[in-house]
């Protein structure tokens, strides 16, 4: 008990102190999670763990992350990735496939090791990809989603891979009994449905089970949650949420099938299920623990003393396998029709081998393909590709999206008139605010940034000028000397900011009307000395309070009267905790303001108690 105690503390440890560390520095957390690995690995030596076999069980945290990932996906979503499934996935599969055996052929391996190392090479790492993509909000982009069609082919190709790897054997390491055992990683032995029958049974079977998959995912999740949460046990809904991810698997397991797909397609049917969001509350921790103890198992699996030694070797033919890939998968992306960072995107995501990989390879020596000096070998390229992968991640982000922003920048336009208004942002708030004013006769300026956005309002025949509202000598083109107000509409909280203070500190005779992204942000514009502020959602949420109430069976005089009782209360306490507001202080932490909100409830909740009513008593 003692041990696994120690453990279990050490690479918790371990993942807790590298992960922040590695993300503050922008490395992100698979890297964190696998240099936690290496830095632990001569410990879990010492402690006698079977890393490979603990690898295993943090395998399942893939199969979690499918499944979830299943639930963001409809089926009708599924439907119309079909053909990137088969054109970038089978595409990306058998052309790595055909490239890397070549390569291998070249380096005077017999033909059957060759196409061996081909097919186990050409697949990519879905744990590392989708976690990265999820991380940094990518996985709905163009690359992103075409990486996604193509890890999904790929967990699909695993089953022909497994049925070719024995048809490979060499003779000679079959008669020097090298490759004696089973499969790894629970493809060999084990509960199995399929084994033993004729190919076509093992077929239908298989067939079946997928079909069984849909079938409980449609008809019999619902009323099983139902029959659950009658129970009013949070817990117990957890235990059957992870019980249904398991029988999926197994099943999936049983049949031959990777237990990740299966778990996809459970996802998927449950796409549209009222369930969904508690299913995804409920796995997602499971999820987050095993990714990270895969991802530590990985470094921590890194054979250090054969690394050092053939360094050289394992280095190069990681850089030869991901050279080679990103520059098959950049040909797919052209022939694809996908463009500018997206092909990137796509194309770096997908260079590493991945985490079927060392499955493949334990497999391939125990039938016999590869000796184990070779799959040593194997491993170490393969765990340095994984290790590289959230390099190519950062080198994205800092250098190729980096350079197509540079590539889309424009000279801002030339402002050629001075209006008593200037508008900054023409989004959906600035966009309206500039109908309503020239309906009412008011020339405006309108200055925005996005210019594509720019290029649709021009069309439809609203004149705005492209550039960055936030430039003074923008600003001075535009006339703001002479101005009479300044509206603020733009999107980002640390643009408005830099705008107001620029504004009301040269030009004190300036009206400004600041947007304002929050009620903490409303405090900030109010210590900068902006008096007219906007918060971007409270109209519309006294609006739906308002509408709230009718629905109630008030009526809409009553309704809006209690509405306009809130908001002037509303106001008046927003215009006394701003007097005890500091920029300096985070809202939670500073004191007197805390102290300024409980007293001001105490003493006005009541009264607009009081005022509602007041209100509800009078006839219409």
């Amino acid at each position: 008990m003692t041990d696994f105690l120690v453990i279990a503390f050490t690479i918790l440890a371990a993942g807790v102190i590298a992960v922040p560390i590695a993300t503050r520095l922008g490395l992100g957390s698979v890297l964190g999670y696998l240099l936690a690995g290496m830095a632990i690995s001569p410990l879990l030596i010492t402690l006698d763990v079977d890393i490979e076999q603990l690898q295993v069980f943090a395998e399942f945290g893939v199969v979690m992350m499918l499944f979830l990932v299943g639930l963001e996906l409809e089926p009708r979503k599924l439907w119309e990735m079909r053909n990137r499934l088969l054109g970038l996935g089978g595409g990306q599969v058998l052309l790595t496939t055909l490239v890397l055996t070549g390569i291998a052929l070249l380096n005077d391996n017999p033909w059957q090791t060759a196409v061996a190392i081909g097919l186990v090479l050409a697949l990519s790492s879905t744990a590392i990809i989708v976690q990265t993509l999820n991380e940094k909000g990518l996985l709905k982009s163009e690359g992103g989603e075409a990486s996604f069609s193509v890890l999904l082919f790929q967990d699909v190709a695993v089953i022909p891979i497994l049925a070719i790897l024995p048809l490979l054997a060499l003779p000679e390491l079959a008669a020097a009994g090298a490759g004696h055992g089973e499969g790894a990683h629970g493809h060999g032995g084990g509960f199995s449905l399929t084994e033993g029958l004729p190919a076509w049974l093992a077929a239908i079977v298989t067939v079946g089970a997928v079909a069984a998959v849909a079938l409980i995912g449609n008809y019999l999740t619902r009323p099983i949650f139902r029959f659950i949460s009658g129970a009013d046990l949070r817990e117990l809904f957890t235990a059957v949420a992870l019980a249904f991810v398991i029988g999926i698997a197994l099943l999936m397991s049983a049949v031959g099938l990777s237990p990740a797909l299966g778990t996809f397609i459970a996802g998927v049917v449950l796409a549209n299920s009222e369930y969904r969001h508690e299913l995804e509350s409920d796995v997602e921790p499971f999820k987050g623990l095993l990714l990270g103890l895969f991802f530590i198992t990985v470094g921590a699996g890194i054979d250090f003393v054969l690394a050092f030694e053939r360094a050289g070797e394992v280095v190069f033919w990681a850089a030869v396998i991901i050279a080679t890939k990103v520059l098959i998968l950049l040909g797919i992306a052209k022939f694809a029709g996908i463009k500018r960072q997206a092909k990137w995107l796509f194309s770096l995501s997908l260079a590493q081998a991945g985490e079927f990989a060392f499955v493949l390879i334990a497999f391939a020596v125990a039938n016999a393909v590869f000796d184990t000096e070779l799959a040593d070998l194997l491993l170490l390229i393969v765990a340095l590709t994984m290790l590289v992968t959230p390099l190519l991640f950062i080198f994205y982000d800092k250098v190729i999206a980096r350079l197509y922003c540079k590539g889309q920048e424009r000279e801002p336009d030339t402002i050629d008139e001075e209006n008593s208004v200037i508008i900054a942002g023409r989004g959906r708030i600035g966009g309206i605010v500039d109908r309503i004013l020239q309906a009412a006769g008011y020339s405006t300026t309108v200055i925005d940034y996005d210019s594509k956005h720019l290029e649709v309002v021009r069309k439809l025949g609203y004149r705005t000028y492209f550039g960055d509202a936030t430039r003074p000598d923008l600003l001075h083109s535009a006339g703001i000397a002479q101005a009479k107000i300044l509206i603020v509409a733009l999107d980002e909280r640390e643009q408005i900011d830099k705008l107001v203070k620029y504004a009301i500190a040269n030009f004190p005779n300036l009206h400004v009307t600041a947007r304002a992204i929050d009620r903490n942000h409303v405090f900030d514009l109010w210590s900068y000395g902006c008096r007219d502020i906007i918060r971007e959602t409270y109209d519309s949420s006294l609006r739906m309070g308002r509408s709230a109430l009718e629905a109630l069976g008030i009526d809409r005089q009553r309704a809006q009267a209690m509405t306009d009782a809130f908001e002037e209360m509303d106001r008046s306490s927003m215009r006394e905790v701003a007097d005890v507001y500091r920029i300096d202080v985070p809202f939670d932490e500073n004191e007197a303001l805390m102290e300024r909100v409980k007293e001001l409830r105490s003493k006005w909740d009541p009264v607009l108690r009081d005022q509602m009513d007041e209100i509800l008593k009078r006839g219409h």
